[in-house]
């Protein structure tokens, strides 16, 4: 029997207000605004009819010159990459020290896959502290994009058959009493905690700190100065986003900013017009909508009807798989509304807007990649002269054995970048997401593949181009369509 959610039939009305296509003329408005705001004079979105958007080029660009660097609408560090990197909770550069990143990693590695899974947990285990201290486009009919770029070498870390370390050599490297040789070469941010004293999100600045307090984590804080609904059912939230899908903690980051951005025009309209209509639902209504705006943009689909089929799921099976799924955003839905809801922002709580919120993800995110300086350290290293490199190794040698094969592992995760999302699938592009050295923290980075013109359409690929057509288009499908750019159109039997 299939569920259902009561804010959907309470609420139907303003969810179909929400979840309403807006004009081409508020969709060209929004991104002209975007454009400008962040000083994107090189690019420009424009609708094509029969296409959805796209992004064009307002310059000539050459090859490997930079075309768009995005900031992200919301993005999240993946669970499993956390025992792994320590990184900014709001623009994911690398914290602390080199000594705190290797040591940290040392530390949670020699505890096992038991820490591992507490520390995935979040506050839940009370283990935050010792982690701590110690696209696509956005189509009607066409392409939907997930990009996921080949960055390098990012897999996972294991701590299999690696060589151990002495526990006080390991503290000595969290509490910064080890300085290693060289390490001074690569600075990096001191670790700010977050306000809420959560003990869980930290960042490199105070300004990161506050941004991300204002804009998502003061209601996803568990620290004493939350301001979530219920820090006991946030824990429950967090822990079932980890057991189950990450994806979760994005959509909640995207419902906590609009929450927090209908107070503040809320607060902002109250001071403007007095406190004579201050509860009126159509006042409050139009509020939301506003602060709705920025998810009204991106193309949407149900989570549960775009969620692309698993390899060993068979297609009879389908409908219950994709009922499945419906489900466990159902589950995850409950547990966020105990944390954070919020009567005035009711309809963000129905399972249509929960649904549709998680789907955009699912068709647009690109990956969040930032790289190590864990790497670039060791690589010093090796690439000293002789007798300074044999002199370093006697401390360096016996914690790259300790590490293992993968002794430099990326931050990794996933955003949504609003302007990259409207660029459109081409198995020819001529950009691509690649991140330069300079490149350090979770903005999407768009480069010139080929000299681009003025007024070109700029485009990126979804998926591995150098596949042959058969496999292209069967990948493409996934996205919803089939592609039709020059190099298919010449490769179509």
């Amino acid at each position: 029997m299939e569920i259902v959610c009561p804010i959907d039939e309470k609420c139907a009305s303003e969810v179909s207000c929400l979840l309403r296509l807006p004009s081409p003329l508020q969709v060209q408005e929004y991104f002209d605004q975007l454009s400008s705001t962040r000083n994107c004079h090189g690019i420009k979105v424009k609708q094509i009819s029969e296409r959805g958007k796209g992004v064009y080029a307002g310059m000539d660009f050459q090859e490997e010159e930079l075309v768009l660097k995005d900031q992200m609408l919301a993005g999240i560090q993946h669970s499993s990459n956390k025992m792994d990197c320590l990184v900014c909770s709001f623009c994911f550069r690398f914290i602390g020290s080199i000594e705190l990143q290797i040591g940290r990693r040392l530390y949670l590695q020699s505890l096992g896959d038991s820490a591992n899974d507490k520390c995935h947990m979040g506050s839940s285990s009370h283990t935050s502290e010792d982690c701590y201290n110690t696209d696509s486009s956005d189509m009607e009919d066409d392409s939907y994009m997930k990009n996921h770029e080949d960055y390098g070498n990012c897999a996972p870390g294991s701590s299999k058959d690696n060589i151990s370390l002495p526990k006080g050599f390991i503290e000595s490297l969290m509490n910064g009493e080890l300085e290693l040789p060289f390490s001074d070469k690569f600075p990096l941010p001191s670790t700010i905690p977050c306000p809420g004293g959560c003990g869980e999100a930290c960042y490199c600045s105070k300004s990161c700190a506050e941004a991300d307090w204002e804009l998502f984590h003061s209601l996803l804080c568990t620290g004493e100065r939350s301001k979530a609904l219920s820090r006991a059912a946030l824990l429950k939230f967090i822990e079932h986003a980890n057991g189950t899908n990450d994806i979760f903690l994005l959509a909640a980051k995207v419902i906590c900013s609009i929450i927090l951005r209908y107070r503040k025009l809320k607060a902002a309209h109250l001071e403007e017009q007095g406190k004579t209509n201050a509860n009126s639902k159509s006042s409050n209504l139009s509020l939301l909508l506003e602060a709705w705006k920025p998810i009204s943009i991106g193309y949407k689909r149900r989570w549960w009807d775009c969620i692309a089929l698993p390899d060993d799921v068979d297609s009879s099976d389908e409908a219950s798989f994709r009922m499945k799924i419906r489900e466990l955003a159902f589950t995850s839905l409950q547990l966020l509304k105990a944390a954070i809801f919020d009567s005035e922002c009711e309809p963000l709580f129905s399972l249509e807007i929960y649904g549709h919120i998680i789907g955009m993800f699912e068709l647009n995110n690109l990956d969040l990649v930032v790289a190590s300086p864990v790497e670039d350290y060791f690589l010093y290293i090796d690439d000293l002269l002789h007798g300074e490199k044999k002199e370093a190794e006697k401390i360096t040698r016996p914690i790259l054995d300790a590490l293992g094969d993968d002794y430099s592992i990326c931050c990794q995760g996933t955003a949504f970048f609003p302007l990259q999302s409207c660029m459109n699938h081409s198995c020819c592009p001529n950009g691509k997401a690649f991140k330069r050295e300079e490149d350090r923290d979770g903005q999407a980075v768009i480069i010139a593949q080929r000299p681009i013109c003025k007024g070109e359409e700029v485009t990126i690929s979804y998926i591995d181009e150098d596949l042959p057509y058969g496999e292209r288009q069967t990948l493409l499908a996934d996205y919803g369509f089939r592609c039709s750019c020059p190099k298919c159109l010449e490769e179509e039997p």
